[in-house]
């Protein structure tokens, strides 16, 4: 009997009509297990994943195929987003065996849920030397019955070396040279195609906010050029808004079709500081980043948010097309005739031109992703595009996951935030909002967060670091910019119970909690992959909270944590640059430039008045920013004695005068205090001058 049916991921219900008979992972899989003496076979995928969809249909639907998996093994799936710590350590083992990784991840385990045998899709019929899952399957069951012990032992002597992968690699001894780790990320940028190494090509959006830090012009160039080949490419939905997972090419033309939350929440982060890099003398450059970040906002709420406010996880690569058929992509292609046939003639060549649609095409079948050619008249491409979304609607959607998993609201609150701030948009921080008070009100039970919630109802499995670091995060910013203290006072909530549940004794913190279940290792790795690490969320989290709620001892503890991701920015900073972030910021604070806090005192009760937006413009990475009349409360003593409208700025123990000049407090959120001497080049692009304030 296959057991998926009352899972509360969606993945999971995709495979509850399967003829296999899948358990969920957790305790009764693995009693089963132990009491039939079978291996368990554990697959890992998410609902996204088109070569997940693709082993399903071809192997997993089959009555023969689950005839010997029924027979011989306890089949466990298990949906990735919902259990990211069954996925790292698993992968670590798939990588360790096979030296690749990847999904669907496909793992044979000891009944105690250890390793010996690993790959990720396995096709119907044997392809040359990749065996076909019928074969794979049954030369596992052969090898466990003839020669258990020695798969067994296998299993052991593969979980105790994988015990050390899970340790953060050190730093140096000597103080981390930002500028060497800076110039190896350029070293390894793509001067043509922009972004970072070659096919297949991801976004990185946390290097690119690590480029954008100090704003030093080779850096900033290096960022915005990747931004602006992003923003034109086949990757970025011209019509939709949002951005799929990778491109396939180096060129950012083809992408594998997938929109997730989480790649779109950091994107609009990168893209509204990005729009605060550009000069405002290049309003071309301007208007791309903000058309991106309108795009991603527009696509959250139109397509991502559920009814109870929350928004969901992901829109799958595939969909239908018009004969019913499913293939990855279809709902975003197109080619002239069906240009012409939305648009008219003449706005139909206009469209394929801009959109470099071609009779050859630049996907398959002759279809064609969209690329955004030239600066075409703004007004008009508004139009065409409002037009043939409105037509693309007509086709088969690709299927929504519609869990809500709590990290990638985190990021995307935290995102809305900064963006309604900078672009001021009460409409978005109103998304915020709603959001926030769904993760609070569905997440948040008995104290304790919860990674996932489905219809408004939270799965049993406990937040790891990235989901309690993520929303104390949003929570925050929210509360920051509302001038609420309540949200503030939960994100402390959150992160006392983050440092008890996820502290190491190195200072850093592991993935998973002590309170989690046990697995062969304990879930923890500091690089990003694709997302913030655990580490460094909580790290961004701690500092944002302890310049707002004045909490030094959360300074110390993020210091703490630092250090162990420093060997990972060393060693690869592209995969790691959230934690180079928090160390440029650092660098930074030793030439005088610590991290300040803002407070503007308004006299009404606006949100996103001109001076908070100004505020939030200027404002180097890492300020705190808090907005309020002068009666506010709960944010420690940033309210006391400030009656007078206008913005008071405090670096350390140093405070400036209130202003309401925007010169004036340019200088006070740019102003240098003690430290070492700043490099030339650094301050040169840290700001320019303009009468809104922009940055």
């Amino acid at each position: 009997m296959n057991h998926l049916g009352n899972a509360t991921s969606p993945y999971l219900r995709q495979h509850a009509d399967n003829p296999i008979d899948w358990w969920e992972w957790g305790a009764d899989a693995l009693a089963e297990a132990e009491r039939t003496g079978r291996p368990i076979l554990l697959s890992v995928g998410y609902a996204a994943c088109h070569w997940c969809h693709v082993m399903a249909e071809e192997s997993f639907t089959d009555p023969a195929v689950a005839a010997v998996v029924n027979a011989n093994f306890v089949a466990i799936k298990v949906d990735r987003e919902e259990r990211p710590d069954i996925d790292q350590v698993f992968l670590k083992a798939t990588q360790a065996l096979t030296g690749t990784g990847g999904w669907p991840m496909t793992v044979f385990c000891t009944p105690q849920g250890r390793p010996f045998f690993a790959g990720t899709y396995f096709p119907p019929t044997r392809r040359g030397p990749q065996p076909s899952f019928t074969e794979v399957i049954t030369a596992i069951d052969e090898a466990w019955r003839n020669r258990r012990a020695e798969a067994e032992a296998g299993a052991l002597a593969i979980a105790e070396a994988l015990a050390d992968a899970f340790v953060p690699s050190a730093g140096g001894t000597a103080r981390m040279d930002v500028w060497k780790v800076q110039q190896q990320l350029s070293d390894a940028f793509d001067p043509i195609n922009g972004g970072f190494g070659t096919a297949p090509k991801f976004p990185f959006p946390q290097v690119l906010d690590a480029l954008l830090v100090k704003g030093e012009a080779a850096s900033v160039d290096v960022a915005q050029r990747s931004l602006e080949a992003m923003a034109r490419g086949g990757i970025h939905d011209q019509l939709g808004g949002g951005f799929h997972r990778y491109t396939v090419d180096a060129s950012w033309v083809v992408p594998h079709f997938e929109k997730m939350l989480y790649d779109n929440a950091l994107l609009l982060g990168a893209y509204t500081r990005g729009w605060r890099r550009t000069p405002d003398h290049d309003p071309t450059l301007r208007w791309q980043r903000e058309r991106v970040a309108r795009g991603i906002v527009g696509w959250l709420a139109r397509e991502m948010r559920t009814e109870a406010g929350g928004f969901a996880a992901s829109l799958d690569a595939d969909s239908l097309d018009s004969l019913g058929q499913q293939h990855e992509g279809i709902y975003y292609c197109w080619t002239p005739e069906l240009l012409t046939d939305a648009l008219g003639a003449e706005d139909g060549e206009w469209a394929a031109q801009v959109f470099h649609v071609t009779n050859a095409g630049t996907f398959e079948h002759g279809l064609s992703t969209l690329q955004l050619r030239g600066n075409p008249d703004a007004e008009r491409l508004a139009r065409v595009s409002e037009r043939l979304l409105s037509e693309r609607f007509n086709r088969y959607a690709p299927f929504r996951d519609d869990k809500v998993v709590a990290a990638w609201n985190g990021w995307t609150i935290d995102a809305l935030c900064n963006a309604a701030a900078v672009f001021g948009e009460p409409e978005w921080l109103e998304l915020a909002r709603a959001a926030a008070e769904y993760l609070w009100q569905v997440h948040v039970v008995d104290g304790r967060l919860r990674r996932t919630s489905l219809d408004g109802v939270p799965a049993g499995v406990g937040g790891f670091a990235e989901d309690y670091g993520a929303v104390a995060l949003g929570f925050a910013r929210l509360g920051g910019v509302l001038g609420q203290a309540d949200w503030l006072d939960r994100a402390v909530q959150l992160l006392e119970v983050a440092l008890e549940l996820f502290g190491a004794d190195d200072g850093g913190f592991f993935d998973a909690g002590a309170d989690a279940e046990k697995l062969y290792a304990r879930a923890r790795d500091v690089a990003d992959n694709p997302t913030p690490s655990g580490t460094s969320t909580l790290i961004e989290a701690l500092r944002l909270v302890a310049l707002m709620a004045d909490r030094p001892d959360f300074v110390e503890r993020a210091d703490q944590a630092a250090v162990t991701v420093r060997g990972a920015v060393e060693s690869n900073p592209q995969f790691a640059g959230s934690a180079l972030v928090d160390a440029l910021i650092a660098d930074e604070a030793r030439t005088g430039l610590r991290p300040a806090v803002a407070v503007v005192v308004g006299g009404d009760s606006e949100p996103l008045s001109d001076l908070v937006r100004a505020t939030w413009r200027m404002a180097p990475v890492g300020t705190a920013v808090i907005a309020g009349p002068a009666d506010t409360t709960g944010f420690a003593h940033h309210f006391e004695e400030r009656v007078e409208p206008g913005v008071y700025v405090c670096r350390g123990e140093t405070c400036f005068a209130p202003t309401s000049d925007l010169k004036e407090l340019r200088t006070a959120l740019w102003s240098r205090v003690g430290g070492v001497a700043a490099p030339k080049a650094a301050p040169a692009a840290g700001c320019h001058d303009d009468e809104d304030g922009d940055h």
